[in-house]
């Protein structure tokens, strides 16, 4: 498992980030205080405070390709 901070501010960004989610076979969860949704899910995200940042978890010990790819989200 694997963690970065992450910080969606717009539509646009959050578009950018889930077309880049959805392409790893493995899940990936953001968290945000108590609630923890998938961040596969579009509405999901929208129901977060994206004036926070949040907290990203990779399922996986593989996910340099994948912190890469999202990196300019990085908080």
């Amino acid at each position: 498992m694997q963690e970065m901070m992450i910080s969606l501010t717009n539509v646009q960004d959050i578009r950018e980030f889930v077309n880049c989610v959805i392409l790893v076979d493995y899940e990936v969860d953001l968290v945000q205080g108590r609630y923890t949704i998938d961040a596969k899910s579009i509405m999901g995200i929208f129901s977060l405070d994206l004036l926070s940042p949040i907290k990203l978890i990779a399922h996986t010990d593989d996910a340099d390709v994948f912190f890469e790819r999202i990196a300019k989200f990085a908080a």
